[in-house]
């Protein structure tokens, strides 16, 4: 395992912490995990927050605010082209916000019921990869799981 040495500003030099020595390619991957760690961190803060009734009331408040200085711009071009732009710009940004959020809690719950079907007796393995499945073979999976269903009912 390298190390890295330090040269203090008073001339000395001391040993850092020991640290395993990366290669470039390794850098990438981490920055890139990096971004890919904050960016799903931030998803979920905006995600809750704006899932919030303060968060409602905000843009509720905004809305009228802007309804209320209609007559003061005399509902100009400009006047109305503030909520749209605005709105197009929040729209855009919060489908992807949304989006990674959405597809995080499905990875997480098919994780969840993958290890169920694992841990599960008499359990079909073969659905633990359903959702890569083709739809001719979905469909089919599900009429099966329906007729079952059915017959177990009576």
């Amino acid at each position: 395992m390298a190390t890295r040495t330090d040269a203090h500003h008073t001339g000395h030099t001391r040993r850092a912490a020991r640290r395993p020595t990366r290669a470039p390619a390794d850098r990438r991957e981490g920055s890139a995990r990096g971004l890919a760690d904050r960016f799903r961190e931030s998803a979920e803060i905006i995600t809750h927050a704006v899932g919030t009734p303060w968060a409602l009331g905000v843009a509720a408040l905004i809305v009228v605010a802007w309804g209320v200085t209609g007559p003061v711009f005399g509902f100009s071009n400009t006047w109305q082209l503030v909520i749209n732009t605005g709105t197009t710009i929040v729209t855009f940004l919060m489908v992807f916000v949304i989006q990674a959020s959405q597809n995080r809690d499905s990875r997480a719950i098919h994780l969840k019921l993958d290890e169920l079907l694992r841990a599960t007796k008499g359990a079909r393995n073969r659905l633990i990869d359903a959702e890569h499945e083709v739809e001719r073979d979905m469909e089919r999976d599900e009429r099966d799981l329906q007729r079952r269903a059915r017959s177990r009912r009576g």
